[in-house]
């Protein structure tokens, strides 16, 4: 008889956000925009900035913190801390090392992963394996971003999308039938262009050219990705749907990556979803990259919106060009979010 493997799920959730809101009024005191501009193309309303003093460990650990309070374990018992990001707080040591020691995690392995976007869908899927392998009990997956570092506030195309935040999860073992039932992974290394920071790695290290060229900042070709995350969104829910057994009338509950208003709808209109049925706070946070689905799903737990049994779909999109879909059933004995 083959062996079953041990189903894995979210056991605790958490975000953390910078106090300080930056509102689209106060961009037009920045930038050559509007209120109007911004919300009619992206539903975006405002978003949270991480003061100079606040690196992107600083609010990972605000949000893991929440997680394990959540979950109702400790720090010590974690096995492993995944931490996806594009703004570490530096090459290396990694940010997730630096959690590790902010918390007191004084028993896990650590590393980061990049995947842009895309990243914490990414980083529950490996969690998962450790899970289903036997091999960890208890991994913490953090999205975690402070992306007002490497935004160029002259631009006014990409300084008005994006948001600093952190979500985290706690992932461990769950009754059969529940938790991590499907994925689907992808990428698209030919659109690796569309969305980058051009300096300050091994092909154009940091020099008083690439400072003078703005070239540290987020460059964007906005149009290329919209049109990307239009057809991969519904399309990779579609296909980790599949994989888990499941048509799109079986949806409970979409959590989407929250870049654009326009795009969620599309991918709700893929899966014959009412907007109901689709968790939106893009206009309240931004585009938080990694963040963005743990924050959401946080908060449509913590609003009552999903409740054991639930069939979710997770699904994102990011640089790379990558994207990734998650099904999972939601179990959790007390849903209520820790403090």
């Amino acid at each position: 008889m083959a062996e079953t493997k041990q189903s894995a799920g979210i056991l605790g959730l958490g975000s953390y956000v910078p106090e300080r809101i930056l509102t689209n009024a106060d961009l037009e005191k920045i930038v050559d925009t509007s209120d109007e501009w911004i919300f009619s193309r992206t539903g975006i309303k405002q978003r949270h900035v991480a003061d100079e003093a606040t690196a992107t460990s600083d609010i990972a650990a605000g949000a893991a913190k929440r997680a394990l309070a959540h979950a109702g374990i400790k720090a010590e018992e974690l096995d492993l801390i995944i931490v996806a990001t594009a703004t570490p707080d530096m090459f290396f040591p990694s940010t997730a090392c630096l959690v590790q020691e902010k918390i007191g995690a004084t028993h896990a392995a650590a590393f980061d992963l990049a995947a842009g976007c895309s990243g914490f869908v990414y980083g529950l899927t490996v969690a998962t394996q450790f899970i289903q392998a036997g091999l960890y009990q208890r991994v913490l997956v953090i999205g975690a971003e402070t992306l007002s570092k490497i935004l160029d506030w002259t631009d006014r195309n990409t300084c008005v999308l994006f948001g600093d935040g952190a979500g985290a999860a706690v992932i461990g073992p769950v009754p059969a039938g529940y938790g991590v039932l499907g994925v689907e992974l992808g990428a698209d290394g030919h659109g690796g262009e569309l969305l980058k920071m051009p300096a300050g790695g091994s092909r154009r290290p940091p020099s008083a050219e690439t400072v003078a060229q703005r070239l540290h900042y987020v460059h964007m070709n906005g149009n290329e990705v919209f049109k990307f995350a239009i057809k991969v969104m519904g399309e990779a829910a579609q296909k980790a749907l599949q994989k888990a057994g499941m048509t799109d009338a079986d949806v409970d509950y979409l959590i989407p990556h929250q870049a654009n208003i326009r795009i969620i709808q599309s991918a709700a209109k893929r899966l014959q979803l009412p907007m109901e049925k689709v968790h939106v706070n893009v206009d309240r946070y931004g585009n938080t990259s990694a963040a963005s689905i743990p924050i959401a799903l946080e908060e449509a737990v913590l609003e009552g919106k999903v409740k054991n049994g639930d069939k979710l779909v997770l699904v994102g999109f990011g640089a790379g060009l990558t994207w990734a879909a998650c099904v999972l059933r939601w179990y959790k004995e007390d849903s209520s979010v820790g403090e």
